[in-house]
């Protein structure tokens, strides 16, 4: 059976379950907002545990010894992760969108450049890839609004959450926090089209990393496209696990 096989039939016997409401849905936002916090600033070098970013975003208790920028970024993380949230009635990303994530996510570390394109070129340790240069940044991510509109509908849903995720970490248009962008505006793509999340978990970075350089070295999505799909199985056998739901 094929992971789009897999998929289809595990979506189906979630879906059996839904709507989620009350206070399961509020649990289950509640743990994927730890875990993709988590494991998406993990991934970028925060060291907060899982259990401290649990502790910080659900008690309010800052920890000890840890770096202060550590809980602003699980702070920031949580405050976009709402924001990917709201919208989930929409069955659009506009470059609005993008810029509103990174100003949530990156105010309180750096509010000059929160939500806005980078002014400077950028090396990006461990490739060689060559980003656009500043100049070319506001006809990029208009292009990128643009290919989000034509090819909504013409991918499937992972699919097209995977390109996006590629086609704008590959522009890295702001100074900082591109990935952490990339991976809610991958989710919120899904959570549009009524699936569940891809959690990348820190284990997997090289994995994930070396998939991403494949298609900006190469020109080849397949490596990441399949990498993501793994992922959102994943949360729906994690979901089936938490609600007691068979899955074909």
């Amino acid at each position: 059976m094929t992971n789009n096989e897999r998929l289809a039939n595990y979506k189906a016997a979630v879906d059996k379950a839904r709507p989620f409401e009350g206070e399961t849905l509020r649990e289950l936002r509640e743990y994927y907002r730890i875990g993709l916090t988590y494991s998406s600033n993990a991934i970028e070098g925060n060291s907060l545990s899982e259990v401290e970013t649990k502790v910080l975003l659900e008690d309010g208790l800052t920890v000890g010894g840890k770096p202060l920028r550590d809980t602003f970024e699980a702070v920031g993380h949580s405050a976009a992760y709402d924001y990917m949230f709201s919208l989930l009635g929409s069955h659009s990303v506009s470059v609005e969108d993008i810029k509103t994530l990174h100003r949530l996510f990156y105010q309180s570390i750096d509010e000059r450049h929160a939500g806005v394109w980078r002014d400077i070129s950028i090396i990006v340790t461990g490739t060689d890839f060559e980003f656009p240069t500043p100049e070319a940044l506001p006809g990029l991510m208009d292009g990128l609004e643009q290919w989000i509109t034509s090819n909504r509908e013409r991918l499937s849903p992972v699919e097209f959450a995977a390109m996006l995720h590629l086609k704008f970490v590959t522009i890295h248009p702001f100074i900082d926090g591109n990935g952490r962008v990339a991976r809610l505006l991958m989710n919120a793509s899904l959570i549009q089209d009524g699936y569940l999340l891809a959690i990348v978990p820190p284990i997997l970075r090289t994995e994930y990393i070396s998939a991403i350089r494949t298609y900006q070295q190469k020109g080849n999505a397949a490596p990441f496209i399949e990498f993501i799909s793994e992922r959102v199985l994943e949360s729906y056998r994690e979901v089936s696990r938490l609600l007691h739901i068979p899955l074909q």
